[in-house]
């Protein structure tokens, strides 16, 4: 495969919510370190090894956050970090980076990722992108659709239609029939009786070209501030239109702006990749090691006692975490906040942080 014009744009300007109190607005859950050693960042561009140069891998994020993915990952270039003034969704993310890899490279194709996700089989999931380079060939907007593994409510679903016989896996590549938005639990357990339903994994392979032209006939407000950094970027001008025009565009997902309305998308089915999005505490049960009674420990000094099913976590080296008579619940103690719930309300953490920024107390956040 010749990966001249292959390219990947890691996704890495989260706000830090649904990890909270560890994950907080200057650190959120892609600097975080789950398993004590690299950072879901530095996993995310560790797993690229192999198949995209350093010079091949560019990371949007916003500014405050740069310097430190840079400290991270120095292998990267640093004229490879694209930087967004402030956060306007994905649309906005992924129009940004196409707009710099057709300056950079008219033949540009992109693979947009995640920072913050979570995957065992790597070297599925590498061959996966390579196969979906050869389907963006033929100007298919490309996901990846993971099986699910259970009733999820908290994913988006796309639905399996025709099969497509390209790329080198004949077998799992479809047209996507419709993208549906996160069900409630009746209807995931439906999508999962049914089959044909994948959770929407947040990945896209397309080429630069072909988006470029899908936000231009989809999201003409947004075209408009792209065409226009486009035409001044590598310019003296550059940053200041960037900041004057940024705050113009309106924030929208590039799921609902682009590929529930697009007219060519085709999946490829993930099978037993490991994928996670990590988006709650109680997700860290599928993905981390548990000691004999299935607690889940995170940089954490614990004794417990008729303690089980637990998800402990500190932030503090010397301070050491005591339970008795616990199961099934979170504790996660960090400097400023120590957060208690049971693993049922773990979707709850990021109603407690939009109610904290509206009482005022955003120095927890």
């Amino acid at each position: 495969m010749d990966r001249t014009h292959y390219y990947a744009v890691i996704m890495a300007g989260g706000g830090g919510t649904r990890l909270w109190p560890l994950s907080r607005k200057k650190t959120p859950k892609q600097f975080l370190s789950l398993d004590g050693d690299r950072s879901l960042f530095q996993l995310a561009v560790d797993r690229l090894d192999g198949l995209f140069d350093p010079d091949h891998i560019y990371v949007v994020t916003i500014e405050e956050q740069a310097a430190l993915l840079q400290r991270q990952c120095p292998q990267i270039p640093s004229a490879n970090f694209i930087l967004e003034p402030l956060p306007r969704g994905t649309a906005s993310v992924v129009g940004l980076a196409a707009a710099v890899l057709r300056k950079r490279d008219p033949l540009a194709t992109m693979a947009v990722l995640t920072a913050d996700h979570f995957i065992k089989n790597e070297k599925y999931f590498r061959l996966l992108l390579e196969q979906a380079y050869e389907v963006a060939q033929q100007d298919y907007l490309v996901t990846l659709g993971i099986e699910p593994l259970y009733a999820a409510t908290g994913y988006g679903y796309l639905q399996q239609g025709e099969a497509l016989p390209m790329g080198f896996d004949k077998n799992s590549t479809y047209q996507v029939q419709s993208f549906r938005e996160k069900p409630d639990l009746e209807t995931a357990e439906r999508f999962l009786a049914e089959g044909g339903f994948y959770w929407n994994s947040g990945m896209f392979i397309w080429r630069a070209e072909m988006i470029w032209q899908e936000i231009k006939n989809r999201m003409p407000q947004l075209f408009r501030v792209i065409q226009w950094i486009y035409e001044v970027l590598g310019e003296e001008e550059e940053t200041v239109i960037l900041h004057s025009l940024w705050h113009t565009i309106k924030p929208d997902s590039i799921d609902y702006g682009i590929m529930e309305k697009a007219n060519r998308v085709a999946m490829l089915t993930a099978r037993g990749m490991g994928w996670n999005d990590v988006g709650s505490w109680d997700a860290l049960d599928e993905v981390l090691p548990k000691d004999e009674d299935n607690n889940i420990l995170v940089s954490a000094q614990h004794i417990g006692i008729n303690t089980h099913g637990m998800v402990i976590c500190s932030d503090k080296t010397d301070r050491l975490i005591v339970t008795i008579g616990m199961q099934d619940v979170i504790v996660i103690d960090t400097r400023d906040v120590l957060l208690i719930c049971r693993k049922e309300n773990a979707q709850q953490v990021k109603e407690m942080v939009a109610h904290l920024k509206r009482i005022g107390l955003e120095q927890y956040l």
